[in-house]
């Protein structure tokens, strides 16, 4: 399988990748003009801590930061008629860990591998929609796929453990790196792309 890290991640230095997180997600934190800069953090209830383990709407609505829509048919399965079985998969993960971190193999038993095949077995929810609804819950261990994440790194696999561990690794004596999400934007004026992409 095929995944190449994009140019400002290669680099050994991490001037050009800090700099295109701060042009997106704002100096200040923030105040950016990209609506998916948002994905990561928006709470409109002030609940999101206590909720790791059981989709909100506001998932939902994170979710459209990153130019897509959960169908309302997928969203009434995902937060009311079938939540505990959803959520009781999002509470076998476990927490928020860095993917890097992950020792044994990423196999289809894997509760996010289930819980992705879960929700692409509703009505309209693809690769995409659903990689974003667990990145929304697990931003550190589980990458967004979308169209622009397969051009950036070469990699057409659409499964939620595509991306292979090692390749996630930091290198050596690399600066952490910040978590979220690339991709998102706001409504796009004509020929205009989130930086970097």
């Amino acid at each position: 399988m095929t995944f190449r890290l994009p140019d400002a991640l290669a680099q050994q230095d991490d001037a050009a990748a800090l700099g295109l997180l701060h042009r997106y997600h704002g100096e200040p934190f923030g105040s950016s003009p990209f609506t998916g800069a948002m994905f990561d953090v928006w709470d409109s209830t002030g609940t999101r801590a206590g909720d790791a383990d059981r989709f909100t709407a506001d998932d939902l609505v994170a979710v459209t930061f990153l130019s897509v829509d959960t169908p309302g048919p997928a969203a009434i399965h995902v937060l009311r008629d079938r939540t505990d079985e959803f959520n009781a998969l999002l509470a076998e993960i476990g927490p928020d860990r860095d993917m890097a971190d992950e020792t044994g193999p990423i196999t289809r038993d894997w509760p996010a591998w289930r819980l992705n095949t879960r929700l692409r077995d509703l009505d309209d929810v693809g690769p995409v929609i659903a990689s974003k609804l667990l990145a929304r819950k697990r931003p550190r261990l589980l990458p967004i796929w979308d169209t622009v994440v397969a051009k950036v790194t070469a990699n057409r696999n659409r499964s939620v453990g595509a991306a292979p561990v090692g390749a996630c690794r930091p290198r050596p004596g690399a600066a952490p790196a910040a978590a979220g999400a690339a991709g998102g934007r706001r409504p796009a004026r004509a020929g205009e792309r989130a930086p970097g992409v």
